[in-house]
C-alpha cells in the first residue's frame, strides 16, 4: 500500500439498491476517470470546476454501461485533501462491479479499509482521534453515540489536548534549554507558572478520563439485567420493552434458561436490556448454570431491575418468597452491588388491591408499579432509566471520553505528569524533569496522532469499512 497510488472503492453498501456511489481519490483521480465518462455537455472532467456535478455515459469503449453522475473535487478540496471523484451509479451489483473493473484497467488500486479516511489524516485534514470518531459516526445507532461522534470528530477533547500539548512542549522546550546552560545555574522556566500548568493539566487529565465511565457504556449501550424468581415476568418486559415477542414467555418455570440480550433507544440513549434465568434453589444442572450466569450479567450491568411477583406477596399458598424473605434478599442484593442503580419493579399490578400497593409502597422506597402483560408503566419506567444516566457532559457539549486507546493513552500521560509534579516538589535536577516531560509529551501525542507508527494506524483503519 502506497499513498501515492490512485484508489478506487464502493462508498455506499454492496448489494442491489436505487444509486451506488463510487469513491476514487489520488493524483490521477480525474485523468483515470475522464475517458470513461461522456457528459451531455461534452466537456471533459479536466476542464469541470472543483465541486460541481456533471450528467453522463460511463463507456468501456463504445459499449455503454450506465448514465451516471460525476462529481469533481481538485486540488486540496476534497475529503482525502487530494484529488478526487465520485461517480453516481444505478445501484445494480453489476453495473457498480463493471465500473470499479474498468477503473482498475486504467490504472487504480483498489482501496483498502479506511484507507480514504487514513489519507485525510496523513494529509492534515484531521488528526487521528477525528479520523477514528468517523467510524464512530458510521457506527452510531441512537442520538447520544451520534452526538458523541460528532463532538469527537469536530475537535472534541483534542483541541484541548493539544493547546495543554503546545503549553508542555513551550516549557520543555525551556527545560531541555537549561540543559545546555546547565554549567552555569541558570533558570529559564519559571516553576511557578510550570507548577499551575501540570495542575491544570492533572485537573483536565482527570476530568476526561473519568468520562471515559459514561462514554463508554453511552457508545455501546447501558446494560441493564432484568432479575427476578422464575415467572415474575422477565421475558414479558423484556418483550413490552422491545415491543416485540423477543423472548418465549411460559407459564413453565425456568424456561429463561441463558440471558437473552436486545438493545432499544430511549429518548435517544442505547439501552442494552438482559433477561436472565429465574433466581431460585433447583436440581436441574442446565437451569442452574443459567442462574449463576444470572450473576454474573448482575455484576457486567450498569443499571439492575429486580423484578416481583407482587400479587403472589400477599398468596399464603404462592411457592414464591414472603414479603419479609424478599425484602432482605433485595436489601443484600442493594449492599453487594451498592455502585449501581437496583430498581424494584413490582410486576402484575393489575392483580394487586390498593392496600395491598400500599404496603409495598411502605415496605420498599422508590418501587415502580408496572404490568408488563398489559404495558402499563412502561413509560414511566423508561422515563427513570434515562433519568440514571448521566449525561450532563452531552447536553452541556462537553468533551467526553469513548475510545479505549484514548483513555489508555489519557492514564499514561497523567502518570507521568504526577512524575512531573513529584519531581517539582522534590527539586529533581532539570534532566530527571525532562525525560518526564518527554514521555508526558509522547502520550498526548499518540492521541492526535503527532506521534505514530505504520502498526497502530494499520491498527485502526483496519477496523474502517471499505470506501470510508
Amino acid at each position: 500500500m502506497t499513498i501515492q497510488d490512485t484508489i478506487v472503492a464502493l462508498a455506499t453498501p454492496s448489494g442491489s439498491g436505487a444509486i451506488g456511489v463510487i469513491r476514487v481519490s489520488g493524483s490521477k483521480a480525474i485523468d483515470f476517470c475522464n475517458p470513461i465518462f461522456f457528459s451531455r455537455s461534452r466537456k471533459s472532467l479536466l476542464e469541470q470546476t472543483s465541486h460541481t456535478v456533471q450528467l453522463g455515459l460511463i463507456k468501456d469503449g463504445d459499449r455503454v454501461i450506465d448514465e451516471a453522475l460525476v462529481t469533481v473535487f481538485k486540488g486540496q478540496r476534497s475529503y482525502t485533501a487530494e484529488p478526487s471523484v465520485e461517480i453516481s451509479c444505478h445501484g445494480s451489483y453489476f453495473i457498480l462491479n463493471e465500473v470499479i473493473q474498468l477503473l482498475v484497467q486504467k490504472g487504480c488500486r483498489v482501496a483498502n479499509a479506511g484507507e480514504f479516511t487514513m489519507r485525510a489524516f496523513l494529509n492534515g485534514k484531521m488528526d487521528l482521534s477525528q479520523a477514528e470518531a468517523v467510524a464512530d459516526l458510521i457506527a452510531s445507532d441512537n442520538a447520544a453515540s451520534h452526538q458523541m461522534a460528532m463532538q469527537q470528530m469536530r475537535g472534541g477533547f483534542s483541541n484541548q489536548l493539544k493547546e495543554l500539548r503546545q503549553e508542555l512542549l513551550d516549557f520543555a522546550s525551556l527545560i531541555e534549554l537549561e540543559l545546555d546552560f546547565s554549567e552555569e545555574d541558570v533558570e529559564f522556566a519559571n516553576r511557578e507558572q510550570f507548577q499551575n500548568l501540570i495542575l491544570k493539566i492533572q485537573k483536565t487529565l482527570q476530568y476526561l478520563i473519568d468520562s471515559f465511565a459514561v462514554g463508554n457504556v453511552l457508545k455501546k449501550g447501558i446494560p441493564v439485567a432484568i432479575v427476578g424468581e422464575p415467572n415474575v415476568g422477565k421475558s414479558t418486559l423484556l418483550n413490552a420493552f422491545l415491543n416485540e415477542e423477543r423472548a418465549i414467555v411460559s407459564d413453565i418455570a425456568g424456561t429463561t434458561r441463558d440471558s437473552i440480550e436486545d438493545e432499544i433507544s430511549i429518548n435517544g440513549i442505547g439501552f442494552r436490556f438482559i433477561d436472565t434465568a429465574g433466581i431460585r434453589v433447583t436440581d436441574d444442572k442446565i437451569e442452574g448454570l443459567g442462574i449463576k450466569k444470572t450473576f454474573e450479567k448482575i455484576e457486567q450491568s450498569q443499571i439492575v431491575l429486580r423484578l416481583i411477583d407482587s400479587p403472589s406477596l400477599f398468596n399464603e399458598d404462592s411457592k414464591t418468597p414472603t414479603l419479609e424473605s424478599l425484602k432482605t434478599e433485595i436489601d443484600k442484593l442493594k449492599s453487594e452491588f451498592s455502585h449501581k442503580p437496583i430498581l424494584v419493579i413490582a410486576n402484575k399490578l393489575d392483580g394487586l388491591t390498593g392496600d395491598q400497593k400500599e404496603v409495598l409502597q411502605l415496605e420498599f422506597d422508590d418501587i415502580h408499579f408496572i404490568s408488563a402483560k398489559q404495558k402499563q408503566g412502561i413509560g414511566d419506567l423508561k422515563e427513570k432509566l434515562t433519568s440514571l444516566v448521566d449525561t450532563g457532559a452531552l447536553q452541556s457539549q462537553d468533551a467526553i471520553v469513548t475510545n479505549a486507546r484514548h483513555y489508555a493513552s489519557l492514564q499514561a500521560a497523567l502518570k507521568e505528569i504526577n512524575e512531573v509534579q513529584e519531581g517539582l516538589n522534590q527539586g529533581l535536577t532539570t534532566d530527571l524533569l525532562a525525560i518526564d516531560l518527554r514521555q508526558a509529551l509522547y502520550h498526548f501525542g499518540e492521541i492526535t496522532g503527532e506521534v505514530t507508527n505504520d502498526e497502530l494506524l494499520g491498527n485502526i483503519f483496519a477496523n474502517f469499512c471499505i470506501g470510508k
